[in-house]
């Protein structure tokens, strides 16, 4: 299996009737991920460097791997499964035993907001970037109507 990652960017954060379309690529291809309106703005507040009201459950898990001196290393959203995207958080911690890396199953949502709160890059499998419908021509369409 080809694991080859490319590195994305969140390039726009739009609500819908249904929650939030979060808008992911680069300069190849842009490709959108729908999820619930809350984390659509946590992330939209992540991309503005803006602080949230009251601490959320991603600031809680920051907080949690600082005091365990580990930290998020970067995102990876591996598998589209009939619209569905599935992402693995690697985090890393380094003490007076050694470094140890552990990678996760978590949703694309949850680690999009963790990548971008701790500054740490987000990537997506080739074979998912092959398999999404290319979204860039809509995103620019949406921006040039917002303008």
């Amino acid at each position: 299996m080809d694991n080859q990652v490319v590195p994305v960017l969140v390039k726009g954060v739009m609500p819908t009737s249904g929650g939030c379309a979060v808008f992911l690529g680069n300069d190849e291809k842009t490709f959108v991920i729908y999820m619930d309106p809350s984390i659509g703005e946590a992330i939209q507040r992540a991309v503005d460097g803006e602080a949230s009201p009251r601490p959320m459950t991603h600031d809680l898990m920051l907080t949690l791997l600082d005091g365990l001196e580990a930290e998020v290393e970067r995102v990876v959203i591996n598998e589209v499964d009939n619209g569905t995207f599935h992402a693995r958080l690697i985090v890393s911690m380094e003490n007076e035993l050694g470094q140890k890396i552990i990678e996760l199953d978590a949703r694309p949502s949850d680690s999009i907001v963790l990548a971008l709160a701790s500054g740490k890059p987000l990537y997506v499998t080739r074979q998912v970037l092959d398999a999404v419908d290319d979204m860039t021509q809509i995103l620019a369409k949406i921006l040039d109507q917002d303008s």
